[in-house]
């Protein structure tokens, strides 16, 4: 769940990547209360890049992506369309090992050890 090396800095950058996205439609929002959609990309995206409960945060900024599609007239599509599967990629893969996320839960094995079976 939480890759390092090579992977885990592309799920970094990937995540930075989807932080950025979200910033640039939150400062091109031109819609109604402007300034709170602004204000949820921004903390959308700080927590995105730390890596903090990143595939619910993933989930958010698909539905911000979404919404921005929906309200706004003057959106790129194709920007958008790729925020959302950038968001998805990275809500599916997880946050990676160098995320706040690998530091909280950590790398875990479960052990599951065979059960007694009484022969009567």
């Amino acid at each position: 769940m939480f890759p390092g090396g090579g992977p885990g800095i592309a799920l970094l950058l990937l995540r930075v990547s989807v932080a950025v996205v979200i910033v640039i439609i939150g400062l091109n929002y031109t819609g109604g209360y402007y300034w709170l959609v602004f204000a949820a990309a921004l903390l959308i995206s700080a927590m995105l890049i730390i890596g903090f409960l990143t595939p619910y945060l993933c989930i958010f900024a698909c539905v911000l992506v979404i919404l921005n599609l929906v309200f706004d007239s003057d959106v790129q599509v194709y920007v958008s369309v790729l925020a959302i599967v950038d968001a998805a990629a990275v809500g599916l893969l997880g946050p990676g090992a160098y995320s706040l996320d690998a530091k909280l839960f950590g790398r875990r094995v479960t052990v599951v050890r065979p059960r007694k079976v009484n022969d009567t």
